[in-house]
């Protein structure tokens, strides 16, 4: 697929974004977000990868569209899972109580 990235046109195909990634450790993700195979990478690392520029070249907004359009599914920033509150501290919660110490 054809899409334009920082005002230079790339050729995109999904298995070659795969076979970019495979290998590559996910930075922690702090903002949008995208899921290839098993992995969740942060949008800006994919596009540093498959783009050669660097991430201040282009927007996530671009890179999230491309990568939409070749049927990956991608996150917004605040869209990420919160964390589950363990038992003890949804009673404490529950019971009005401050912090333990």
């Amino acid at each position: 697929m054809r899409c334009v990235i920082a005002h230079f046109p790339f050729d995109l195909f999904a298995g070659d974004v795969r076979e970019s990634m495979k290998g590559i450790r996910p930075e922690p993700v702090t903002g949008p977000s995208v899921t290839i195979g098993r992995r969740t990478y942060p949008v800006k690392q994919v596009g540093e990868v498959i783009t050669r520029q660097d991430r201040r070249d282009f927007s996530s907004a671009e890179v999230t569209r491309a990568l939409t359009r070749l049927g990956f599914t991608c996150h917004d920033a605040t869209a990420a899972p919160a964390t589950a509150a363990t038992p003890l501290e949804t009673a404490t919660a529950l019971l009005g109580g401050g912090a333990l110490r």
